[in-house]
């Protein structure tokens, strides 16, 4: 059975009071959860020193918002893989909606991302997930397969053994709006039909968990579904009472 992962993306938010008393309850909240759940948390750069060392001695893990797929160089503000290894981290999110969307982050970049990750012993957590008007236009499964083939095709179906994916629907995120679970376990398990093309085991093993307003009240339905294996949470992660309510739903 594959272990249930929740993610906790606090995007651009966060300050050293919030981090602090975010975490103090999080960590006592999830000290009792199975070790069928792992929970991770990704903080933003700047507030992942005092989240490591928040999260000295507790189960969560500690994972990055982005990364630079270049080794170093003369890139100003940029992070490198090889520095987020160095540092102590466990997952990086690459390719999110966001930085598809806003930052305009090709597959083929977000590829490369996934490479730097894995290269340097990160676990990547790549996201995948339509548009609106992809939807609309009934074009998800052709849009989903083509951001997944874009990383196979340049690191190969085996790497996906060290890796997550995360299915977030871009019209669901941020927007109150939720996939069903029905519509949510479609996609995962098209992602994971794919994948099983190529090697049935490693596809039975990945984990392909859902991001897209995952919130207390539907958590649990969601979790349930045969494809589902987590979340990436957004807005609710950063409410401790919101958050610990989650991962407790995977906790089954």
């Amino acid at each position: 059975m594959r272990r249930k992962l929740v993610v906790g993306n606090w995007k651009m938010h966060g300050t050293q009071a919030l981090v602090s008393a975010l975490l103090e309850e999080v960590i006592a909240g999830t000290a009792n959860l199975s070790d069928e759940v792992e929970i991770a948390v990704c903080p933003s750069f700047l507030h992942l020193e005092l989240a490591k060392e928040l999260l000295a001695g507790s189960k969560i893990k500690l994972g990055a918002q982005d990364l630079n797929a270049e080794p170093d160089g003369a890139l100003t503000g940029e992070v490198s893989a090889s520095m987020l290894a160095d540092f102590g981290i466990n997952f990086v999110i690459v390719g999110h909606s966001e930085r598809r969307e806003v930052f305009k982050e090709t597959d083929q970049l977000v590829a490369a991302k996934f490479a730097a990750a894995q290269a340097n012993g990160l676990t990547p957590l790549l996201c995948i997930g339509e548009s609106l008007e992809q939807r609309q236009a009934q074009t998800t499964e052709q849009t989903v397969i083509s951001q997944l083939d874009a990383v196979i095709d340049r690191v190969g179906i085996q790497a996906f053994s060290e890796a997550v994916i995360a299915y977030e629907p871009i019209w669901a995120i941020g927007t109150g709006e939720t996939a069903s679970p029905k519509q949510a376990q479609e996609v995962h398990w098209l992602l994971r039909d794919h994948l099983s093309d190529q090697d049935a085991a490693i596809a039975g093993a990945m984990r392909i968990i859902y991001g897209g307003s995952v919130k207390a009240d539907n958590a649990k339905d969601l979790f349930k579904q045969a494809d589902i294996d987590g979340g990436l949470i957004g807005g609710a992660s950063l409410k401790a009472e919101q958050f610990l309510a989650i991962c407790k739903s995977a906790d089954f």
